[in-house]
Order: C-alpha cells, then structure tokens, then sequence
C-alpha cells in the first residue's frame, strides 16, 4: 500500500520543530539559562540569604498576595463584563468594547501616575474613600487596584470567544425544563467556560507579579509594607548588586512556574472532566 504524505502550507515536522526550539532558546531558554549562571556566583548559600531576607520575603509577599487578589477581582468582574459584551446589544456597545483593550496600549508609567492622582486623598476618587480614614494610594490597596487595572483584559479577551460558542438555545432549553438562572450558570455556563477563566487567570497573575511602571508611582514603596520585589530587583541592579538581581528574579520565577504549573493543571482537570 503505498503511502500518501498530508500537503500543508506549514513547512515538515522536522523543520518546523528546529524553528521553534530554535526560537525558544534564543527568546526564553537562554536568557533564563543566564540568570541562573550569573546567580551562581553567589553559591546556594548567598543566593539563601538573599532571597531569605526579611525585606525580600516582604517584598515577594506584598507582590504575590496583592497579584493574586488582582487576579481574582479580574476573574470575576470578567466573567460578567465578557457576559455582558456577548449577551447584550445597547447603543455604544463597540466603543466600551475597545475600551477594554486601553490597558494594553497605555504606558504603564502614565497609568501609574493616573492612578495615583485619581485616588490620592485630595483626588477624584480618593477624597470620598479619605472621608471614611481609608487610603488607597500609597499603600497595598493602591498596588490591587493599579493590578487590576493592567490585568482585566486578559480575563475579558480569554472568556470572550468561549462564552460566544455558548449557545443561548441551550440555556432556552434549561430553563423550559425548571432550572433557575443560578442553575443553568452553575450546570451549563460555568463548566464551559471555566478552563478560559483559568486561562485568563493565569495570564492576568503572570502580568501583575512581573508589573513595575504602573506600581511604583501608586505604592508608595515603603519597605515591608508596599515595596514589590520588582522594584527590589530594579534597585539592586542600579547598585551594580546582578547577583542579588538576579536572585530575587529566580525566586519569583520559581514560585511564578509551580503557581502557573498548578493552574494550568487545574485547567486540564476541568477540560477533561467537563469533556466526559
């Protein structure tokens, strides 16, 4: 029997595999490579106390805690407004649609500045919450709300599509059999989009641990109570400390992979269970 190869417009299997490890080693592979090189100069004791001290482990606190409550607001507040998007027609609609993506194109150091002048205790926003003695700028609360800021799209843009192939017909039919509306989001809508969620998740968490120029102009940047180990990493590396830099930077590279690792596991686990 004579055999038939398959016609595609990529190129073969072996070149196309060369051109992508190829192209991951020079944009990933061997950047990372060389910050465990330059961190080696420490030895694993210098590199322990490094990332052990109290100022770093604060830093890396204030930065995952405040990454993550970020990531969660983004999560929920995307499934509705994506729901919202797809569901509903109503004058203006592209308009508030592309105003989504304004986070991507804004600097983040113009961000950051709006920001802190929008909820300073004399801003806009700010003066109403300064009544009630609650600061946002300046401390921990000002560093969520910059994150969440950069990180909402990603959680809209990810749920977007997958909610779009939900047929409405099927919720039609839900409800014409006696399921609630929390019924029918929790039994058909939820499990359909809840691997996007995850996805979207993931992405806004990657985005908001890594993120620096919107921070420091809202943070405050006081030591131990709202300095992010970016902004360590930064002052290392302007006191010629790479070492230290780059020590910092593989802590949370470490911690940012096992968190990315658990959630794209939970993400095949909800695909393959909601596949069954």
């Amino acid at each position: 029997m004579s055999r038939f190869k398959a016609h595609t417009v990529l190129p073969g299997f072996n070149l196309a595999l060369g051109f992508t490890v190829l192209y991951l080693s020079l944009i990933v592979l061997i950047p990372l490579s060389s910050l465990f090189f330059k961190t080696a100069e420490l030895g694993f004791g210098g590199f322990w106390d490094v990332v052990t001290s109290d100022r770093v482990v604060a830093s890396l606190r204030v930065t995952f805690v405040t990454s993550f409550i970020a990531a969660g607001i983004n999560a929920f507040f995307g499934i509705i407004v994506a729901w919202v998007l797809i569901r509903y027609t109503f004058p203006g609609k592209r308009i508030i649609d592309a105003l989504f993506d304004l986070p991507f194109a804004l600097p983040t150091a113009v961000a950051g500045i709006t920001l802190a002048t929008i909820y300073a205790s004399n801003g806009l926003i700010g003066q109403y919450f300064a009544a009630h003695d609650i600061k946002i700028a300046y401390t921990p609360i000002g560093i969520v709300v910059a994150l969440t800021f950069i990180g909402l799209p990603f959680v809209v843009r990810t749920v977007q599509p997958v909610l779009a192939d939900v047929e409405a017909e099927v919720e039609e039919a839900a409800a014409s059999l006696g399921a609630g509306r929390w019924d029918v989001f929790r039994r058909i809508i939820f499990p359909a989009i809840l691997p996007a969620v995850l996805a979207g998740f993931a992405m806004a968490l990657a985005r908001a641990v890594g993120e620096y120029g919107s921070v420091i102009f809202i943070a405050g940047n006081m030591p131990y109570i709202s300095e992010i180990a970016p902004l360590l990493i930064v002052a290392k590396l302007e006191q010629y400390d790479y070492a230290g830099a780059t020590a910092i930077a593989i802590a949370m590279l470490v911690i940012s992979f096992a968190l990315l690792l658990l959630i794209n596991g939970l993400q095949w686990w909800s695909s393959r269970k909601g596949g069954r």
